[in-house]
């Protein structure tokens, strides 16, 4: 699709501000450095992000000879952005300042079977509310809530399209939620926001070729190649967890058999676990966030049946990881998301040994493995930058949409 001057122009936008957040205070000429934009293109740019409040001038620094160079940082207090992570196990929802400081948690538990849309859609209110409550913030200054659901996302037009764990297809989420939530809305997946979350403070910060690797109920690898977010055509990129590992191999929710989620994702090492010591206490049946605590709990103690399902695990994990690290040679591979995040280094160990015996020499010896550094959730980190971007899209309409993905009562603030 052929990129609008106004898309463009959202887009520099939108990375001025980024840099801002991350390297507050800064300078227009620092900013033209990091972005590759012009002195003249940053200085327009950030006098606009001036007048709508979301920076401010905070002094002066000398430069090398020359007049003291002017410096611009994220105004904190100028809005709030709300990003709400959506799993098939939980809904956890975080109001961000516009520093990207948390000011309030929420979660929200998802029973086994509560995942009708009605039911989804009750608990992110829930949750959304709860966060603005808590944080104090008046509704107004509510820039955007980012919603990340898994599955396949159109967020063009609001819809989940498929999330084959739920058996859920062209569900209108987003117009669903926006008869209970009054503030701009944005719809996108967990492999978009994890992406974005590492790129902006986490382990793809500064690298050309990344690839994020969710770990949880479902299974994907989130893209940033040339230092951008890769979606693909139809915002589908990074759906590796339903590649093929084994043929013939385990019944996949999608439909398929051996697809790479059946084998690492949580229902995944469950079985792994099931299979290995079918009586085993570990194994909390129906209860994934259980199993894999009990499960990082016992290798910590060195348990034989544990170690053996971490490596068990991993081998797939490797092998799958192996042919990414082929195809894109990347510069890291990141884990993320909770599984990752409770096995920790005993299962970033086995997967780096798995790897090293399946990845061609030449693209592993360039490829760094490593779980996220992003503290908290990286999926609402990501999922509020999403809100971020829309507010910044929406600037100059006020027509209750925020670009084509919004679905708002109110205007975001200026």
């Amino acid at each position: 699709m052929k990129r609008t001057s106004r898309d463009i122009r959202t887009a520099n936008r939108y990375e001025v501000l980024r840099q801002i957040i991350a390297e507050s205070p800064t300078s227009r000429q620092d900013l033209a450095a990091a972005t590759g934009l012009s002195l003249a293109t940053v200085a327009t740019l950030v006098g606009e992000l001036l007048d709508l409040g979301l920076i401010t001038e905070v002094g002066f620094e000398d430069s090398a000879g020359g007049r003291p160079r002017g410096l611009v940082a994220v105004n904190a207090s100028g809005g709030a952005l709300i990003g709400v992570d959506v799993a098939e196990t939980y809904i956890h929802v975080e109001l961000f300042d516009l520093a990207l400081n948390v000011l309030a948690r929420a979660d929200e538990d998802m029973r086994p079977g509560e995942s009708r849309p009605e039911q989804v859609v009750a608990h992110v209110a829930a949750g959304v509310g709860s966060v603005v409550a808590r944080a104090g913030v008046e509704a107004a200054r509510v820039l955007g809530v980012g919603v990340s659901v898994p599955g396949q996302v159109d967020r063009d037009t609001g819809v989940a399209e498929y999330a084959p764990n739920w058996d859920w297809h062209d569900v209108p989420l987003l117009d669903l939620l926006a008869g209970h939530i009054p503030h701009p809305l944005y719809l996108d997946n967990p492999l978009r926001a994890c992406t974005v979350a590492e790129l902006w403070f986490g382990a793809a910060r500064g690298r050309g070729d990344a690839v994020v690797v969710n770990l949880g109920t479902g299974v994907g690898a989130g893209l940033a190649l040339g230092g951008g977010l890769h979606r693909g055509v139809s915002n589908s990129a990074g759906e590796w967890g339903h590649t093929t590992l084994v043929l013939d191999g385990r019944l996949c929710h999608c439909g398929n058999h051996g697809c790479v989620e059946t084998y690492v994702g949580a229902p995944g090492i469950m079985q792994n676990l099931r299979e290995l010591s079918p009586r085993s206490a570990l194994l909390h049946s129906e209860d994934q966030t259980a199993t894999i605590d009990a499960l990082a709990r016992a290798v910590a103690e060195d348990d034989p049946v544990a170690l053996k399902v971490v490596h068990e695990t991993a081998r797939y994990l490797g092998a799958g990881i192996s042919d990414l690290i082929n195809l894109l040679n990347p510069e890291v591979v990141v884990l993320s998301s909770w599984v990752a995040a409770r096995l920790g280094e005993p299962l970033l160990g086995e997967v780096r040994r798995a790897v090293a015996g399946h990845a061609l020499r030449r693209p592993l010896a360039a490829t760094e493995i490593v779980l996220s550094p992003v503290p908290g959730d990286p999926v609402s980190l990501g999922a509020a930058t999403f809100a971020l971007e829309g507010a910044l899209r929406s600037v100059g309409q006020r027509t209750g949409r925020g670009g084509t993905t919004a679905r708002s009562r109110t205007a975001p603030p200026s």
